[in-house]
């Protein structure tokens, strides 16, 4: 049998070992008396990466906070740079006896911006989590919408074989050169379908300004990220049954195009 080397085992065992006359030991090492018998136990250190990313908190407590999302970095996932990696060093850590690591409860797209909740402990996510199931968070967004449309709408169309509901209203309009016109619409999802409004509004052949996936091809838009922004979340509190409504301001991508609401 081959006996692993003293660095071998080290770094397989990463933690205490113990060394018999300076040979680390095994379960097949005998004791016959007088040895020099050593246990080491190395410092403990935290080998996981911290990511410094500092996110804008728009609302805070004990159970939960909801964050500004920037564009171009995912919520969550297996990479290392997400919102989810972000929070522990943004938020302070509830003194409730079931605090966890803090996590998101939905999803925004990586190009896309806006409010985003977040629990803070384990009863707060599962509530959280059935407040979407039951479709008691009302979510409204805006985006900068390609062509001309009706003043407001329904669509229906299903997304991946399942129902989809989006209500759109067109807030403003301008003229554009190189797209004709340019909306400003304000959307409220019905259902939560993947990238669901964006595969609406194109469906109806207004993609959202800046979609490289479902825009139409010769106005697409790049380097200035997409126009789709969760410009608001509203929910009865779970824990303190007050009613929270929170905002974020319209990115200034948007205020350039058609002025502050």
């Amino acid at each position: 049998m081959t006996v692993p080397t003293k660095s071998a085992l080290k770094k397989v065992l990463k933690k205490k070992y113990v060394e018999v006359d300076g040979v680390i030991a095994t379960t097949a090492t005998y004791i016959q008396g007088g040895e020099n018998i050593t246990l080491s136990i190395p410092n403990e250190t935290d080998s996981s990466k911290k990511l410094i990313f500092p996110l804008n908190v728009l609302f805070e407590d004990k159970h939960l906070a909801l964050i500004h999302k920037p564009g171009g970095i995912l919520v969550s996932g297996n990479g290392f740079k997400t919102i989810a990696h972000a929070l522990p060093q943004n938020l302070q850590p509830s003194t409730l006896p079931n605090t966890t690591k803090p996590q998101p409860v939905h999803r925004l797209d990586y190009a896309t911006t806006g409010v985003l909740l977040t629990g803070k402990t384990g009863s707060a996510i599962r509530k959280l989590n059935q407040l979407f199931e039951d479709k008691k968070v009302q979510k409204v967004y805006y985006a900068v919408t390609i062509g001309e449309m009706p003043p407001h709408g329904k669509i229906a169309s299903p997304i991946d074989n399942k129902f989809a509901e989006s209500h759109f209203e067109v807030v403003q309009s301008v003229a554009s050169k190189k797209y004709g016109t340019l909306n400003l619409v304000k959307l409220d999802p019905k259902t939560g379908r993947r990238h669901q409004l964006r595969k609406h509004l194109a469906s109806i052949s207004n993609p959202i300004l800046g979609d490289q996936t479902y825009g139409k091809e010769g106005f697409i838009l790049m380097g200035k990220g997409l126009y789709l922004h969760a410009y608001s979340l509203e929910f009865i509190h779970p824990f303190t049954e007050e009613k929270i409504s929170i905002t974020d301001d319209l990115p200034e991508r948007f205020t350039k195009i058609f002025g502050m609401l």
